[in-house]
């Protein structure tokens, strides 16, 4: 868009937009905006942004709304992100105060998403492929019986009980466990098996059984691709926008049950926040929806991500400000946590 003061007002088509769900027409923008120019101009800028398919008239002489792509431009063009109140940053600050494991830093950060922005809520568990051994650790619950503990740096963490051919002395245990730290803790779980495969030539013929059938748990435990896992809140804010919905909002809710279809929003997620606006979804039942989305947890390679959707009338400025925020603080604490 080569005109500033068209950009302009799209921004205030769109702010008006979302903010009333009426079409806007050139005398509100005049009245609320300090553009300086008089309506009949913004009449001649809104034929314009018209003409190029930023804006449209959902009936004869009535004001205009943005269109996908007119969010979209709109969405690009943003220069600041819209400061969270001071509620708002304080319930990210303490929304994982008390947090007692994984499975409830992730029920709270789905039900906060959903809270601060009033739109559906997605959150991804942290996915296994890209999470690194923080510990392992080898618990005796009898003399041949042994609890395998693989403890992950996104705080999941995976078990296994395994049977021995021979009873397990203490000091066997200590060294076998020493070993398996040393070898694979930092080291993301793809790199296990061929980290601790020469394991077993360090041990005596009579031990070494033994010691292959913990080295090949470990090894399973860690190849292992459990179904990622998402979780969803704030459903019900979808009623709050039926209007936004040309039809029924029965297909997007179809759409929010599967996990299938969670993930794949999810899946393309950094650490920069990204918007797909209507027809730009991939999942048909999902184009009159608008997806904001981020990556959490390390900047290199996030662990998982999170995100809102709902409406392509949205607040897109402070629901990526929210999004953002949630991100960091989530990430924060998983490191936190390990450290």
């Amino acid at each position: 868009m080569q005109s500033q003061r068209r950009l302009e007002i799209l921004r205030a088509i769109v702010d008006e937009y979302v903010a009333t769900q009426e079409p806007v027409g050139s005398k509100a923008i005049a009245d609320k905006n300090t553009l300086g120019i008089s309506p009949a101009t913004i009449r001649n800028e809104m034929a314009v942004l018209e003409e190029e398919g930023l804006i449209t008239h959902p009936h004869t002489s009535a004001g205009r709304i943005p269109t996908d792509l007119g969010y979209r431009v709109f969405v690009d063009k943003l220069a600041t992100v819209k400061p969270l109140s001071s509620a708002e940053r304080r319930a990210i600050e303490t929304f994982l105060e008390g947090a007692l494991d994984l499975d409830d830093v992730v029920m709270r950060t789905v039900r906060l998403l959903a809270d601060v922005t009033k739109q559906v809520a997605v959150v991804q568990y942290p996915s296994m492929v890209k999470s690194r051994v923080r510990h392992i650790e080898l618990v005796s619950l009898t003399p041949s019986r042994i609890m395998l503990i693989l403890i992950t740096d996104s705080g999941r963490i995976e078990q296994r009980v395994v049977e021995l051919r021979e009873d397990a002395p203490d000091l066997f245990l200590s060294s076998l466990r020493s070993q398996l730290n040393n070898a694979i803790t930092g080291h993301r779980l793809p790199e296990v098996a061929d980290r601790i495969s020469g394991i077993l030539e360090s041990y005596s013929p009579s031990e070494r059984k033994d010691v292959a059938i913990i080295v090949s748990s470990v090894i399973e435990m860690a190849m292992e691709r459990p179904e990622e896992k998402v979780v969803l809140a704030g459903t019900a804010n979808l009623a709050r926008f039926r209007e936004d919905f040309s039809t029924t909002i029965h297909p997007v809710l179809e759409a929010l049950e599967e996990q299938v279809v969670l993930l794949r929003l999810l899946g393309d997620a950094n650490e920069t926040v990204q918007v797909r606006i209507g027809q730009e979804q991939s999942e048909t039942n999902l184009r009159q929806t608008s997806l904001v989305t981020v990556g959490y947890g390390r900047d290199d390679s996030p662990l998982g991500a999170l995100g809102i959707i709902g409406p392509t009338r949205m607040d897109y400025a402070g629901s990526m400000a929210a999004v953002s925020a949630v991100a960091r603080y989530v990430g924060r604490y998983i490191s936190e946590s390990n450290q």
